[in-house]
């Protein structure tokens, strides 16, 4: 399940990125993450990323980390189901 619930996030990140005009490269300037990071993130090497890294990536699209995990695909995922919870 951590897969998943690091997809959405994945999938967040690429839908603001695109948005917004950012690459991943921009998105790593603009928020002092560095590429290597993202690059692990977005291709999904790393999981559960740690909440300076979330707070460091809304606060570069100009969001809070609440208005960043606000969104329909992560309010209606089920933790029920997840067993790394």
């Amino acid at each position: 399940m951590k897969d998943q619930l690091s997809s959405l996030v994945v999938d967040r990140i690429c839908t603001l990125c695109r948005q917004r005009g950012f690459s991943i490269y921009k998105l790593s300037q603009m928020s002092g993450i560095t590429q290597s990071t993202l690059d692990n993130l977005m291709g999904r090497h790393t999981f559960n990323p740690s909440l300076k890294t979330l707070v460091r990536v809304a606060n570069a699209f100009g969001l809070t980390v609440a208005e960043f995990l606000d969104f329909p695909a992560l309010n209606d995922y089920s933790y029920e189901d997840d067993t790394d919870a």
